[in-house]
């Protein structure tokens, strides 16, 4: 039996094969030609005179502490640490040894953390009425909730600690979540709060999300202002607690060692301890007020100064 194959039916045959040998030989010259035209370029490592290039200048801000380099030296001295995963005799390295991978934060000297003083910015029109009544309507819940009192010596620890979670689960929702939250954590390591404490925070958190957020649509200068009083208020508050510390009933914070996430997160040396953590949180809050009144007084066209 032999195969008939119509005229036009052998040319679309060899119109496909021409077809097939063209891209055939097209794919193999890319193939070829990717391959001839690879070059290495070598990097800063592998060349022998290669100028290192020059790291990104700290960025600035009302307290121009934050860097990108997640090693730089803090403002307690600490040895130089290696970037092993694990020391010779196989052991994980402690704390300070190990290459720490936290987001950008604040690193404070010593004299910026004490040169840190309560402040209050006056009351400029209906808007700042508006923000300053609603922090001290939270304020007078925060502290009859937990008790709270301005007298050096009043107040426990346990106190201490429910008062400046509840403080940060509210702080932790507006601009400066980030900073906020390590804060926030750094707290609960030292507080180790139950299930329904944890799940309290948890609520806190998604009611004044939402109340926030619907205002911040509405007007966000006043929003701004209120976290300006609010902040004020918490400055307020780790002020307190530092007097605590020197004379009060949480005098052993001077000594209780900082948690590892404080230590790593603030830079605060090996020998950093709760009070330490407390007067780098003072400082993290003072520059927060700092920036919200400062967002709040800008007009629409006025250029963004951060």
């Amino acid at each position: 039996m032999s195969l008939v194959f119509a005229p036009s039916r052998l040319t679309g045959l060899r119109a496909a094969a021409t077809a097939s040998t063209h891209l055939g030989l097209l794919s193999h010259a890319t193939r070829i030609s990717s391959r001839r035209l690879h070059v290495h370029v070598p990097s800063a490592l592998e060349t022998p005179n290669a100028s290192p290039t020059p790291s990104a200048p700290p960025l600035s801000g009302p307290h121009p502490k934050l860097t990108p380099d997640p090693n730089v030296d803090p403002f307690r001295t600490s040895p130089s640490a290696p970037t092993a995963t694990t020391t010779a005799s196989g052991a994980a390295p402690k704390a300070a040894e190990r290459k720490r991978y936290v987001p950008l934060r604040p690193v404070y000297s010593k004299e910026e953390l004490d040169a840190i003083t309560v402040t209050h910015r006056p009351l400029q029109g209906f808007a700042d009425r508006i923000a300053y009544s609603l922090v001290r309507v939270m304020r007078f819940a925060f502290d009859t909730t937990t008790n709270y009192s301005d007298t050096t010596g009043k107040m426990t620890e346990k106190q201490w600690l429910t008062r400046i979670v509840f403080l940060e689960t509210v702080a932790g929702v507006p601009d400066e979540a980030q900073n906020e939250r390590m804060h926030l954590l750094s707290f609960l390591k030292v507080k180790q709060p139950s299930i329904p404490f944890r799940a309290m925070v948890l609520l806190g958190q998604g009611v004044f999300f939402n109340l926030f957020f619907a205002s911040y649509l509405l007007s966000p200068r006043t929003c701004h202002r209120f976290v300006g009083y609010l902040e004020e208020s918490a400055v307020h508050t780790y002020t307190s607690c530092l007097r605590d510390i020197e004379a009060g009933q949480i005098k052993h914070w001077a000594t209780t060692p900082a948690p590892e996430i404080a230590v790593e997160y603030w830079q605060l040396g090996e020998k950093a301890t709760l009070r330490d953590m407390v007067a780098a949180v003072r400082a993290d809050e003072a520059e927060h007020r700092d920036v919200n009144h400062t967002l709040a007084g800008l007009k629409p066209d006025d250029p963004n100064p951060f």
